[in-house]
């Protein structure tokens, strides 16, 4: 089984669809599985191949990534206005990095001060 994720006009993920081994052509999954998904869908072309593993394209495509053609990486949204993407990763990084856990407490990060936050876990 190959995933593919459906894209729309600005290369967002619109949905992610498993496209079964009998459909692809193990020389080339992406094209095969891309030709199977225009017929299927009935001619919508704008499909990407994506994987688990991040073995292409860096990170597994979910609804509301985007596809980056220049990296050809899926790159989540963003999770607060100050964070970075590391361009080795292709994950989003706070400004300062996360404390270590301690047993009983987790960290949340404060946008509006800039830092991690640490909260007590109830049990």
């Amino acid at each position: 089984m190959a995933h593919f994720a459906k894209l729309d006009e600005n290369n967002i993920v619109l949905e992610v669809i498993v496209v079964n081994n009998d459909a692809l052509d193990p020389s080339n999954e992406e094209i095969s599985g891309i030709e199977f998904l225009t017929e299927w869908s009935g001619g919508y072309s704008n499909w990407k191949q994506t994987s688990y593993n991040g073995n292409i394209r860096a990170n597994f495509a979910s609804i509301g990534y985007t596809y980056d053609s220049d990296f050809d990486v899926f790159i989540s949204p963003r999770p607060y206005p100050s964070w970075k993407l590391n361009y080795t990763t292709y994950q989003w990084e706070a400004p300062v990095v996360k404390p270590e856990d301690i047993e009983g407490y987790i960290w949340r990060w404060s946008e509006i001060n800039k830092e991690w936050i640490q909260i007590a876990i109830s049990a």
